[in-house]
């Protein structure tokens, strides 16, 4: 199981983000403000997740939208996917585009994503289970990104998608199962330029490990170790020293690995070799 640190409050986001479900309002294809030529610049949004321990989480994406709250535009419309996304396929590094679109240059304080009714479900030892969103069908998980985009140069945002945290099993008193799923969507949003990676793999390969880089006792990325040659990849870091810690499937095999000091800078991918767990 993934441990419970991962829960912690994350003290310093590189954008500060708040996610809430909203329901629809107007939306526009029109852009915001002047589209001269030589004023535009490039949103580019991608998606990726952290590990959770279901056999799938699916989202259905409808539409993707930005909007600048200083002006009266409403939403832009980046892109309609109409495509549903496993997220757990969306880990070690893999991502996927949800959208791009050029923009006239200023602050866009908001994006968000806009669900299709079905398509929504999660899978738990081989059962599906269709995921409830409360608000209803026409949701929108709103998050607040402040991206700045600048005149000929593509502003790539990446939304970490927490799908272990974004999943909450309750009962139903209505209907003859034991329990429900809803989905309460918890995502982390960071401008990909400013941010490094971490890689490296793990040994042994069976013991299916969980990885994580904390900072100040808060985990701001995870994932989960290829289960054919123990390669990881942690994603969307901010510059800094984090504490590596690997976490084993069986910790009663295994024992659990910190490697402190592992140093991230923007732009590169600070791959630390392998990591040999020992058994106990």
């Amino acid at each position: 199981m993934i441990r419970k640190k991962i829960f912690g409050i994350v003290s310093a986001l590189i954008l500060s983000i708040s996610v809430i479900i909203v329901g629809c309002d107007s939306t526009t294809t029109a852009t915001n403000g002047s589209d001269t030529m030589g004023n535009m610049g490039t949103l580019k949004v991608k998606m990726h997740d952290a590990p959770a321990n279901y056999d799938s989480v699916n989202v259905s994406i409808k539409s993707v939208e930005v909007k600048d709250t200083s002006t009266d535009t409403g939403w832009v419309k980046i892109n309609s996917p109409q495509k549903t996304f496993n997220l757990l396929e969306l880990t070690n590094g893999a991502s996927a585009v949800l959208g791009s679109k050029e923009l006239p240059a200023g602050t866009y304080e908001q994006i968000r994503l806009i669900l299709n009714k079905d398509g929504n479900s999660v899978v738990v030892d081989g059962t599906k289970h269709n995921l409830f969103i409360p608000s209803g069908a026409q949701t929108g998980i709103k998050l607040n990104i402040n991206a700045e985009i600048k005149p000929d140069i593509t502003y790539t945002l990446l939304l970490d998608f927490d799908a272990a945290r974004s999943i909450v099993e309750t009962g139903n008193q209505h209907s003859q199962h034991a329990s429900r799923y809803l989905l309460k969507p918890v995502i982390r949003a960071t401008n990909q330029a400013e941010t490094g990676n971490i890689s490296g793999a793990i040994k042994p390969v069976d013991a299916k490990p969980f990885i994580y880089a904390i900072s100040d006792s808060d985990t701001l990325s995870s994932t989960k170790a290829d289960t054919t040659d123990g390669s990881f990849k942690l994603v969307g870091l901010k510059e800094g020293n984090y504490t590596v810690s690997v976490e084993p499937a069986d910790t009663t095999a295994y024992q659990t690995k910190d490697t402190t000091g592992v140093a991230v800078t923007i732009g590169e991918t600070n791959d630390i070799g392998t990591l040999t767990l020992s058994q106990k």
